[in-house]
């Protein structure tokens, strides 16, 4: 037999029969196909059942009802804060309430919330699970809108990594969520674009990524999202801190804290920066400072106190450190011998101040830096004072420097201006520009940021100040500088009735408006002296802010009386 002859059969089991294996393939790959679509046809069901069947767990979530929310009785139910989250609470069950900040869904069995109170934040875990978490559960979870507040209920667990979108390095596994008020979908401003810092904002750009930028105008208009940044959560809570330590500190020192009246009938201040209203069919004035009554309540026998509250100025005034309506902080005291008595206050004061902030406000300190970086105040142990015409000689100094300078380079126009310093009236008062140029040379000089300049002139000193006894050109008063912006005027007060009236006149005020202040006076006055400070500029300079407007809760400046 031929072994190429056509048609030949081959033997059985010499070979494979090559259709009967692939129509095998076939049907095999077939059923793999029947069973993996029977498979999501089975899940898809059953999911749809689970979600339009009555949820087991349905009372473990939802939005709570009106009903709920009116104070019907007290369960003792205890909430921890957020803040208070630690990995030695790890096993225990918390429930804890606040805002939803994040809400991630990783799939329909799993998401994350990120939950945030009073600027901690910490990582809520739904996993579906039998009678613990559902799948309508999760749903709901993440249908819920950024900043709605919620009450959430489950164990502490301790993650194997670190949690990078969460204060809190903890978790929490969800039993429970419930919404309690729900955010509307879409925010005016977003609070992670409200929190961003300018450095983060201009590397975006570097890299080609453009972010949003809020702009001041449009935080104020919608400043209670805006207070819910980190750093405005810390710049308020410093303030808090700034008035305590004020108070403390004075009542340690033997002061009363007293509450003097707004509504007054004449200018307390001087001048036309005034708000006058109607009181009643007469004349009346919104309080420029607590000036005229504190002193009253010197002459009243209180020998030394001091107020926290508002103060009201008129001036058409658009600077980064103005506002029309501000808090003010104030003290009068008895003087013994010399206003320097009122000096030694202030320094120990301000140093005290300084050293409790620095020492309890740590993570507020941070919070506020991370997006509005600053470098830490620097302040001597006994703070520097120097007379008004040593920081006019400073200046001149500067002067004199950059003319020697300026003859022996080639320089700009710019660069001559600058290195020639600024003229100095020795008997006028310092604009802005000098203030802050004297801050730089005491920096340089005396290493500190904070500093005492006093024996101011007298023509820049209100009606009520003592003018000095070897110079009536100048007086007993005196301003504290922090970074080179004014934060303090304060001074000796004239307590001779007959001389304070002669000095109204002069500086053009109506002696019939103060009239009640003035005959104060005439029963008897102790020498005293004192001063104010705006709460809100101590917290701007200390934390180096460029706007007063960051440092107010809801701004009232020219432009602005809302919110």
């Amino acid at each position: 037999m031929s072994s190429d002859a056509p048609n030949q059969p081959k033997p059985e089991g010499d070979g494979v029969n090559v259709d009967a294996t692939q129509s095998k393939k076939a049907a095999k790959k077939e059923a793999a196909k029947q069973q993996k679509r029977a498979a999501a046809a089975a899940a898809a069901a059953v999911t749809a059942i689970s979600l339009d069947a009555p949820d087991p767990l349905a009372a473990h979530y939802g939005d709570i009802p009106l009903e709920d929310l009116q104070s019907k009785s007290v369960t003792g139910r205890e909430w921890t804060e957020v803040g208070l989250l630690t990995e030695g609470l790890e096993g225990q069950t918390v429930l804890v309430r606040g805002r939803v900040q994040t809400v991630r869904a990783v799939s329909k069995k799993m998401a994350f919330l990120i939950v945030r109170e009073k600027g901690f934040t910490v990582q809520c875990v739904l996993l579906v699970s039998p009678d613990v978490v559902s799948l309508g559960m999760v749903k709901f979870a993440t249908g819920l809108n950024r900043e709605s507040y919620v009450d959430v209920e489950g164990t502490v667990s301790v993650p194997s990594s670190p949690i990078k979108g969460a204060a809190q390095q903890v978790e929490i596994q969800v039993r429970k969520v419930y919404c309690i008020s729900k955010a509307v979908p879409t925010l005016p401003i977003n609070i992670e674009d409200a929190a961003r810092s300018e450095v983060e904002i201009d590397k975006a750009l570097q890299a080609g990524e453009q972010l949003v930028r809020v702009n001041q105008d449009t935080r104020l208009n919608f400043r209670v999202l805006d207070l819910r940044t980190p750093s405005n959560q810390g710049i308020f809570r410093i303030q808090c801190q700034v008035e305590n330590i004020f108070r403390q500190f004075l009542l340690s020192e033997g002061f009363v804290g007293i509450h003097t009246p707004k509504l007054i009938a004449g200018s307390s201040e001087g001048g036309s920066a005034v708000f006058r209203l109607d009181y009643k069919g007469q004349p009346a004035c919104l309080a420029q400072s607590p000036q005229l009554h504190k002193q009253m309540a010197i002459c009243g026998d209180f020998g030394r106190v001091f107020e926290v509250g508002p103060v009201f100025r008129a001036e058409d005034s658009f600077t980064h450190r103005h506002l029309c309506e501000f808090t003010g902080l104030d003290v009068e005291m008895e003087i013994k011998e010399h206003y320097s008595e009122v000096m030694d206050i202030v320094d120990r004061l301000f140093v005290a101040l300084f050293d409790s902030l620095n020492e309890r406000c740590q993570k507020e300190l941070e919070a506020i830096g991370k997006q509005y970086p600053f470098e830490p105040l620097k302040y001597l142990r006994k703070t520097l004072r120097l007379t008004f015409q040593e920081g006019v000689q400073l200046l001149k100094d500067k002067n004199s420097a950059g003319q020697d300078h300026r003859s022996d380079t080639n320089l700009t126009q710019a660069e001559t201006r600058e290195e020639a310093g600024i003229e100095i009236d020795p008997l006028g008062d310092l604009n802005t520009e000098s203030e802050r140029k004297l801050g730089q040379l005491v920096l340089e000089k005396y290493g500190t940021e904070f500093y005492i300049l006093h024996r101011y002139p007298l023509a820049v000193r209100p009606f009520y100040t003592m003018p000095c006894s070897d110079d009536p050109t100048y007086s007993n008063s005196f301003d504290v500088f922090i970074r080179g912006e004014e934060i303090i005027s304060g001074a000796q007060r004239v307590h001779l009735p007959d001389f304070l009236a002669t000095r109204a006149e002069a500086c053009g005020i109506d002696v019939k408006t103060i009239s009640t202040y003035v005959d104060s006076f005439r029963y008897g006055a102790p020498p005293h002296g004192g001063f104010g400070v705006g709460l809100e500029r101590v917290v701007m300079l200390f934390c180096a802010l460029n706007n007063i407007r960051k440092t107010s809760l809801f701004p009232r400046d020219p432009l602005r009386i809302a919110p």
